[in-house]
C-alpha cells in the first residue's frame, strides 16, 4: 500500500486516472497539469515540502509523479495545503472546490476555470479515495 503523498502514491493515482471512464467524460476538454504541493508537517512525519504533480490533458494523464520545486511552480495550476488538510481532501472529508473557494486550497492559477470543471474534480478526488493509501501519521 503505497504511502500519501510519494511517487508511488501519485503512480497509482495516475493509473486510477487513466483507468476511469467517469474521469475521461468529465474532463475531456481539460487541459492543465497540476500540481498538489504538500506542506511539510514533520510531527505528522512530512520533513518537507511534497510537489505531486499530475499532466492532465483531455480526460486522461499523460504522466507525473513526485517533482521538484522547479518543475511544480511550472505547472499551469499549483493547488496547495498542509500536509493534514491534503488527507481530508485524499480520504474524502474535505471538498477540494469549497476549500479552494474558501482558502484552504490556495490556488496558483486560473480558479474559474477550475470551478467551470467541478465534475472533473470530483472525479478526480474520488479517485485519489481508491488508491490505497497509508498515511505517515498512521503508520
Amino acid at each position: 500500500m503505497p504511502m500519501f503523498p510519494t511517487d508511488p502514491w501519485f503512480q497509482d493515482l495516475i493509473a486510477q486516472i487513466n483507468g476511469s471512464a467517469d474521469y475521461l467524460e468529465a474532463a475531456e476538454t481539460w487541459e492543465g497539469d497540476i500540481t498538489f504541493l504538500v506542506e511539510a508537517e514533520p510531527d505528522k512525519g512530512i520533513p518537507v515540502d511534497v510537489w505531486g504533480l499530475l499532466d492532465l490533458w483531455h480526460g486522461a494523464c499523460r504522466g507525473g509523479g513526485v517533482v521538484d520545486e522547479a518543475r511544480g511552480y511550472a505547472s499551469a495550476y499549483v493547488i496547495r495545503a498542509p500536509y493534514s488538510r491534503w488527507k481530508e481532501v485524499v480520504t474524502g472529508d474535505l471538498d477540494p472546490v469549497r476549500a479552494m473557494m474558501q482558502g484552504k486550497l490556495r490556488v496558483q492559477g486560473d480558479l474559474p476555470t477550475i470551478v467551470r470543471y467541478v465534475r472533473a474534480a470530483n472525479e478526480l478526488v474520488h479517485l485519489c479515495g481508491e488508491v490505497d493509501t497509508t498515511f505517515p501519521d498512521e503508520a
